[in-house]
């Protein structure tokens, strides 16, 4: 793959690097549901199994959350309100996740068809995953530091 990007166009190289994200991360969901329900369906049956889906469909939804609230940003790159609407649609997506997480814990808390272990484990398993995800994919995608989103003709003339 190549790092130059066509001339006029305005997006970021990273929204390829995001992308990436987005599928390795629906790999790893695949995995942590899989092992997540055998060792589950195993420790717990049937409530074991539901706990692990459920704990692993929380984690790809909070990884996807992050990872599209910045490919939703960049959209904006390049334009008058790039910044503030950048900022603000990737800590409109936090704090969704944050509201969504609480809700999510104060309704699963005391069910008797889920198993809180099973639940935790899948969920921290997704969590530390997805760091993992990041760091490969981020470590392996060749984006330059600097900015790759061409200059107006006016800014030259400062």
């Amino acid at each position: 793959m190549s790092a130059v990007q066509p001339a006029g166009s305005l997006q970021p190289q990273s929204n390829r690097v995001f992308r990436s994200i987005l599928v390795y991360g629906g790999y790893l969901a695949g995995g942590i549901a899989v092992v997540g329900m055998i060792a589950g369906g195993l420790a717990a049956g049937g409530i074991g199994v539901l706990s692990a889906l459920i704990g692993t469909g929380m984690s790809v939804v909070f990884m996807g959350i992050t990872a599209g609230s910045i490919l939703i940003a960049n959209r904006f790159a390049g334009t008058a309100a790039a910044i503030g609407a950048f900022f603000g649609i990737v800590l409109g997506g936090w704090l969704l996740k944050f509201v969504v997480f609480l809700v999510l814990v104060v309704l699963l808390k005391g069910q008797p068809w889920v198993q809180p272990v099973v639940l935790f484990l899948s969920i921290i398993a997704g969590v530390i995953g997805s760091l993992i995800v990041d760091v490969v994919v981020i470590r392996k995608s060749r984006v330059p530091y600097v900015s790759d989103l061409s200059r107006s003709p006016d800014s030259d003339k400062r």
